[in-house]
């Protein structure tokens, strides 16, 4: 039976990055008709109710009704290693990251942390994530097998290492790394809302055979996207080039194994070279932002104003555990941040559509999620826009939707989640 939602509505019809705040339409009191998994109808709520006089009402009030959020980039092993005190990239993946990884090849710790993962960002409002396993098959199938359970769009892949510059017990081989990968997207990619990421970490941790190995299974995937790392942390820059000596600079080592190209995610790029900005948007690859990392382990600034005027594709991310929070409320709030200390101040409806529109953008899958449309994902949420005394007072001063959205993006938290809607079905509240 089909399902009215009311309450207000904000969706998009544009690009805010480039068009502005116009590019969103809102209503103060619309609806989104919901049957089958799929919006069927969003409107006015008057005019859905006389349409669909047969469909179950929920009235969420003045809350305000989204596509879920979006998490373009994150590591769900790394879930219980999450604000971890005082590293730098380099050294925080040995002190942390990497033994925690070790223990994902027990299949049952696996299912624990994926099921406490999918718990978290759930509360949060994200209802779909792009997210590294680690080396064991086990942990790509723990993953998939708890968003599929609670039918969720989500990507995810083997994250492959095979360089000594990893530790001996997260090591694979090119060939193993090809085949594990392969069999691993022949099981998953494709069933339901599940989609297969092919995954090298990145090039300090990959030899260029496994480098060559997963541009050669992305060549014969090419619908499946590809993850990896760029240019994060400056003292990661002069590693790669001491690994890599005959490459041009840091993207050169994908770029010669067939690893760039549309479909292509690169997490962080914040300290991009010239060659490498004007040939990631000549390639049409993603950019990954991840401002609660790159803040948290002293990584840099991204250049959100000036990679968005040059026509790149950006989505946003939490980029759990290196973020500090699984919430994508303050994944906006630091991304606001960051882009004033480079001279922006981001407006709440470029926030939002990074979040949503933008990060689906980034995945390619624009078409079936992060908006409210005819046809799209019934994947939304509802938000409390006076969820907090602080927020509330704040809002009341508002003089449009923008100006009562703002203090929820910068000071909003799971408490603003009021409802989530995964394909249609109420999954919290």
């Amino acid at each position: 039976m089909a399902e009215l939602i009311l309450g207000q509505v904000l969706r998009f019809e544009g690009n805010p990055m480039v068009e502005g705040p116009g590019a969103a339409r809102h209503s103060s009191r619309g609806g989104v008709l919901v049957e089958g998994g799929l919006i069927r109808a969003v409107g006015e709520a008057d005019d859905l109710r006389r349409a669909h006089p047969g469909a179950v009402v929920t009235d969420m009030g003045d809350a305000l009704l989204s596509a879920g959020f979006v998490d373009a980039h994150a590591h769900y092993p790394q879930t219980a290693i999450i604000a971890s005190w005082g590293k730098r990239l380099i050294d925080w993946l040995n002190s942390y990251t990497f033994p925690e990884e070790m223990r994902f090849a027990d299949p049952s710790h696996a299912a624990e942390i994926a099921s406490r993962y999918f718990d978290l960002v759930l509360v949060n409002g994200t209802t779909t994530v792009c997210s590294y396993c680690t080396i064991h098959p086990e942990s790509v199938e723990a993953f998939f097998a708890e968003a599929a359970r609670r039918g969720l769009r989500a990507y995810a892949g083997k994250t492959c290492m095979d360089r000594d510059t990893a530790p001996e017990g997260l090591r694979d081989t090119a060939r193993s790394a090809y085949d594990d990968s392969k069999r691993l997207l022949q099981q998953w990619h494709g069933r339901g809302r599940l989609s297969y990421v092919v995954t090298p970490r990145f090039s300090p941790t990959s030899t260029e055979d496994q480098l060559a190995a997963l541009g050669a299974l992305w060549a014969e995937y090419p619908d499946c996207l590809m993850q990896t790392h760029l240019s994060e942390q400056t003292d990661e820059i002069a590693w790669v080039k001491s690994l890599y000596p005959e490459a041009r600079d840091y993207l050169d080592t994908y770029e010669r194994h067939g690893l760039v190209g549309p479909g292509a995610l690169f997490g962080h790029a914040i300290h991009l070279e010239p060659r490498e900005r004007e040939r990631l948007r000549e390639a049409d690859a993603s950019l990954i932002h991840c401002p609660t990392s790159n803040t948290f382990i002293g990584s840099g600034l991204f250049d959100m104003d000036g990679l968005a005027r040059g026509g790149h594709r950006i989505g946003l991310a939490t980029d759990t555990g290196g973020g500090s929070s699984f919430s994508m409320l303050r994944t906006m709030a630091a991304a606001y941040e960051v882009a004033q200390l480079r001279h922006r101040a981001l407006h709440a409806s470029e926030l939002w559509w990074l979040a949503t529109q933008g990060s689906a953008r980034a995945l390619r899958a624009e078409g079936r999620i992060g908006n409210l449309a005819p046809g799209m994902e019934a994947d939304i949420i509802a938000i409390d826009l006076a969820s907090t005394p602080a927020i509330a007072q704040r809002a009341t001063r508002a003089g449009d939707i923008w100006e009562a959205l703002f203090p929820t993006i910068m000071m909003g938290d799971d408490r603003a989640i009021r409802a989530v809607w995964v394909a249609g079905a109420r999954v919290a509240a």
